[in-house]
């Protein structure tokens, strides 16, 4: 039998009058930090706030985040959307997840990283975050490479367009437009340098906000990537050898910053940053920066995981500054250094702490 089913399918099913119901699909991060599950409430109601949704439960033994003697573990709802995949008044619901004794999971960032966007709100911290990713076929071979084999060297895929060049791209349009439904505020899409690497931008974001939109634009991605029979890698390095890795460069500015004179702002964070480069790295992917390490070699448009350097406009660099801000003389730095599996609550907290200066 097959294990797949016919996508089509479905259409005529979500046709059917839901009677008034509202489907909320929670969603949130399990055990790992990378991946995220998800399972469906029906409300006699449709939520417009995530206050209006109750709290919930799930088996965290499944999901490593609890024992099977003590296994339900709560989820918080924090954002809402709406859900492009059911359409009308359905929902997604972003949670926190809570042990028994309602102090958050290993893996619930976003408690400690909301508390610190709140001490640094007169700031106005502002993110954007470049989430790249690449696209495998189910038998682990990279999406539309020859089978066995490897596709022409780099250069000629970036922002590209043709067959041959590109791959992959109905899944990019599919969850450019899904995130734009839900109200994700997704900035744009682009091919990237290795073939069938993408990337998409989220932001401005403000605070907080920064961890929820990403967070629930990588579901939806993954949830449309299962329609194309496509999988998902947020891996940093997803082919070894003259291959770009994938990262989630960091785009940040204060208030003052993206005012007039705000360049010298911007120096004075990079100043920051240099002091507590270890610190940093150990926060830019999930395993303290064991990840980054297959990455940032100094080759391939990244720098030296254990050098801090900065330049304008230079993607070598652990940050950079975009030629228009320093033209300018104000707007924002780009971190380079965060890979593609870091969580964005754990980047944009750890940024803010250092350039803010918020203490723990």
């Amino acid at each position: 039998m097959s294990s797949t089913t016919v996508k089509s399918n479905v259409g005529s099913y979500l046709e059917l009058d839901q009677k008034g119901l509202v489907q909320v699909m929670y969603v949130w991060i399990d055990g790992t930090g990378q991946n995220m599950r998800c399972k469906t409430k029906t409300m006699d109601f449709e939520p417009q706030a995530p206050s209006d949704c109750p709290i919930w439960n799930f088996d965290g033994s499944s999901t490593g985040q609890a024992t099977g003697a003590n296994s339900d573990v709560y989820l918080h709802p924090v954002a809402l959307f709406q859900d492009p995949f059911r359409r009308g008044p359905n929902k997604l619901l972003l949670c926190e997840t809570y042990h028994y004794d309602h102090k958050p999971t290993a893996t619930n960032l976003r408690k400690s990283c909301k508390a610190v966007m709140e001490k640094a709100k007169e700031e106005h911290p502002w993110f954007g975050i470049e989430q790249e990713y690449t696209l495998f076929d189910t038998d682990g071979h990279p999406y539309g490479w020859p089978k066995g084999g490897y596709p022409e060297p780099q250069g000629k895929y970036y922002c590209s367009v043709g067959t041959g060049n590109v791959y992959g791209r109905d899944i990019v349009e599919a969850h450019y437009r899904a995130c734009l439904y839900a109200g994700i505020k997704i900035a744009g899409t682009n091919a990237e340098v290795m073939p069938s690497q993408w990337e998409f931008q989220v932001g401005p974001c403000e605070g907080i906000e920064m961890g929820d939109h990403l967070w629930m634009a990588r579901f939806i991605l993954h949830r449309v990537a299962e329609d194309f029979g496509v999988v998902i890698t947020l891996d940093p390095k997803p082919i070894n050898g003259d291959w770009n890795g994938a990262g989630a460069h960091t785009n940040f500015s204060t208030l003052a910053m993206r005012e007039d004179g705000g360049l010298t702002h911007i120096y004075e964070a990079i100043e920051k940053l240099s002091k507590v480069h270890d610190l940093h790295i150990k926060a830019y992917d999930p395993k303290g920066g064991k990840d980054n390490l297959r990455r940032l070699t100094g080759r391939h448009e990244t720098a030296d995981i254990n050098t801090f350097t900065h330049g304008v406009a230079h993607r070598g660099a652990s940050v950079r500054i975009p030629r228009q801000c320093a033209e300018d003389g104000k707007g924002y730095l780009e971190d380079r250094r965060p890979a593609a599996n870091a969580d964005p609550y754990k980047v944009t907290e750890v940024v803010v702490r250092t350039v803010c200066e918020i203490s723990h």
